[in-house]
């Protein structure tokens, strides 16, 4: 990705690399405790609650280019079972590399596989910035890959009932009796027919009785 706006050193999820220093193969070892960004998951199905806390153990290690950076976020994801709807809570462990590069990287001797691939390359590319980077966007790709696509509150979560909307897990026994819509239309006509005697029977008693007055 293109260089970013101004970073600021203030944003716990910008770190600076000027202590690890340029030399290739110096290494440096950080943890962090930050407060989850917004957003930060797949919207509407599962991910990390705005401010819940995000452990972070990242590994920087200088290279010819810039600093690769290694690391693994941990977290408590909360979503919801797309079979039963019930609330689901799970362990987030997601781990991330990318190497963020020098700015002046292609003046200390990168290859450059052909002509013109650079700028495009620089789409796909993490930058530093005055010895900075941002590891929102690199925490915010890793976190979606780590987190289900479909998460279930357990594996054979057997769902809700189609026709009531019961939750079957909480009574395995749950049934309905199935009508087949065309015996019901004739259980309709012979209760239809079964009226339509008792009428005609009550018109005929009403005649007799009428005869039996006179």
């Amino acid at each position: 990705m293109a260089s970013n706006a101004r970073l600021d050193h203030r944003n716990p999820l910008v770190f600076d690399t000027h202590e690890l220093g340029r030399r290739p193969g110096a290494l440096q070892r950080l943890t962090r405790t930050i407060d989850a960004p917004a957003d930060l998951g797949i919207q509407g199905v599962i991910g990390v609650p705005e401010g819940a806390p995000v452990e972070l153990e990242l590994r920087l290690e200088s290279v010819m280019e810039g600093v690769l950076v290694t690391g693994t976020a941990r977290a408590q994801a909360e979503g919801e079972c797309v079979r039963c709807l019930e609330p689901v809570g799970l362990e987030l462990e997601a781990d991330f590399q990318e190497l963020f590069t020098y700015p002046d990287a292609d003046d200390r001797g990168r290859v450059i596989a052909e002509p013109g691939d650079d700028a495009e390359d620089d789409e796909d590319r993490f930058f530093l910035e005055d010895g900075l980077f941002d590891l929102e966007p690199l925490l915010r790709d890793s976190v979606v890959l780590a987190l289900p696509m479909q998460p279930v509150c357990q594996e054979d979560c057997p769902g809700l009932c189609s026709e009531c909307g019961a939750r079957l897990a909480d009574d395995p026994d749950h049934h309905h009796d199935a009508v087949d819509i065309r015996w019901a239309a004739l259980q309709g006509l012979a209760g239809s027919l079964e009226d339509g005697e008792k009428d005609e029977m009550s018109g005929a008693e009403a005649g007799v009785d009428e005869k039996q007055e006179k």
